[in-house]
């Protein structure tokens, strides 16, 4: 008999950061609305160790077209929630998810002829 035997590796929880009940319906809301405006199509959730990220797709198989991400090391900091644009640039970024996601409901507002 071997007693030399490896030790399986079995690593802890990895803490992750996650989208609450009610940011997460926050979010949904807005999407439901640009769905229905034929504006979005798909997304995309991810949680990560740092950040968790809902990615938002005008076509299901392409790059994201707005990026709302959640980042709680940046509270004290830059803020909490930041939406970002398709190349990159911070279109707004806040403490409040609510206040946060109003720059994509002006993309919802069109003139009426």
């Amino acid at each position: 008999m071997n007693q030399n035997a490896p030790i399986p590796f079995r690593p802890g929880p990895a803490e992750k950061v996650a989208f609450q009940r009610r940011e997460l319906g926050d979010i949904l809301t807005l999407y439901g609305r640009m769905v229905a405006a034929g504006e979005w199509r798909d997304y995309g959730i991810s949680m990560l160790k740092d950040v968790a990220v809902f990615s938002i797709f005008r076509r299901a198989a392409e790059h994201p077209i707005y990026r709302i991400e959640k980042r709680p090391k940046l509270a004290t900091k830059q803020q909490t929630y930041a939406v970002i644009g398709m190349d990159g640039r911070i279109l707004k970024r806040g403490a409040d998810l609510k206040q946060v996601l109003r720059v994509l409901e002006k993309k919802l507002i069109r003139a009426v002829d």
